[in-house]
């Protein structure tokens, strides 16, 4: 029977996600990887090449998959509250995305997975921005890049941060998440208004 390379790559990615996700990359260990794909850990190394690389595999599929799931056009880039919804709402669903890349900013400051290609990507998001604001940007107010890095910013800290939520705005935590959403997204409009 033929090796189906394809499903094996992709089962140690997705077995590589919760193991990157929960333990970082330093505490990440290819066996736990191997074992969890049902998979000869030598694969990880004949694929993959090392575990930084499997790591770096990791981050790039799963920020292509959050780039497509959560686009900035010119047209989305004129309401940036609903933007910030919809990150909100990938990563309810992704919780696993902001710990890679907590991760990564903690641990990988020195070796970004894909730079290039993020700071493509983040671009395009920051030509959007000021696409949709033209000329009805604020004199002196925050630059378009600085407003894409803020609804990140907010967006990340409900998951990253929550107990700075849970002291800061209980109310609003007790809530539930369409309450936080709705604030989030209330925030970002007032913000970019």
């Amino acid at each position: 029977m033929a090796w189906d390379t394809a499903r094996t790559k992709q089962l140690l990615l997705d077995a590589a996600v919760a193991e990157f996700a929960e333990h970082g990359p330093e505490g990440a260990r290819v066996a736990r990887v191997a074992e969890r794909a049902g998979v000869n850990k030598e694969r990880i190394y004949q694929y993959f090449g090392n575990k930084q690389k499997l790591f770096n595999a990791v981050l790039e599929a799963e920020l292509e998959k959050a780039a497509a799931a959560v686009p900035l056009t010119d047209e989305q880039a004129a309401d940036l509250g609903d933007y910030a919804g919809r990150i909100y709402d990938y990563h309810r669903a992704h919780p696993h995305f902001l710990r890679l890349k907590a991760w990564e900013g903690l641990m990988c400051q020195d070796r970004l997975a894909a730079q290039g290609e993020r700071s493509d990507h983040y671009a395009e998001k920051v030509a959007a921005v000021a696409r949709a604001r033209g000329t009805d940007a604020p004199a002196g107010g925050p630059g378009p890049g600085l407003l894409v890095h803020t609804v990140l910013s907010l967006v990340s800290a409900w998951f990253t941060l929550p107990q700075l939520a849970r002291m800061l705005v209980p109310e609003t935590v007790d809530a539930g998440p369409d309450a936080e959403r709705a604030a989030l997204v209330a925030l970002v409009r007032r913000l970019t208004a």
